[in-house]
């Protein structure tokens, strides 16, 4: 018989433990984690805070259609665990570290960033790019005069 391998799958599981990303309503771009799974549709999240600038997501349930799941999992969080054991959990794990050393926060934010610009601002940038393309495109063109001598 041939060899089978089993692999498991790569998806994002909506799991205890799971670091969120809410992408509509009051907390749009916060991260919660998910505590308890209410059905199909639903979960009750909780999202401690390490920053003090920014007020931590209430424990709430929310429809799983108003949130993104990120890779990052709190693991062996219980299931229903209270707001101290997930505000210790999260610090434990580093989440908001890793979630702003994450690529997908860095493009996340730099666009935040660009959507933010003025006209002004955005003519700016405009320049820079026509100066940087000017600068490559004449350091190539002397690497094919130097090739061709």
């Amino acid at each position: 018989m041939a060899e089978i391998e089993v692999k498991a799958s790569q998806w994002r599981l909506v799991e205890v433990g799971r670091v969120v990303l809410f992408n509509n309503g009051p907390y749009t771009g916060r991260l919660a984690t998910i505590v308890e799974i209410i059905d199909h549709k639903r979960a009750l999240v909780d999202g401690p805070s390490n920053d003090e600038k920014i007020t931590p997501v209430p424990r709430h349930a929310i429809s799983l259609a108003n949130i993104i799941l990120t890779p990052i999992v709190i693991p062996k969080l219980p299931r229903a665990a209270g707001t101290g054991a997930v505000a210790k959990a999260w610090k434990k794990e580093e989440v908001e570290e890793k979630w702003s050393a994450s690529a997908w926060a860095k493009k996340r934010e730099q666009m935040l960033k660009r959507r933010s610009l003025s006209d002004f601002d955005r003519f700016k940038v405009m320049r820079l790019r026509k100066q940087a393309r000017f600068e490559v495109r004449k350091s190539h063109a002397k690497v094919r005069a130097s090739a061709k001598s």
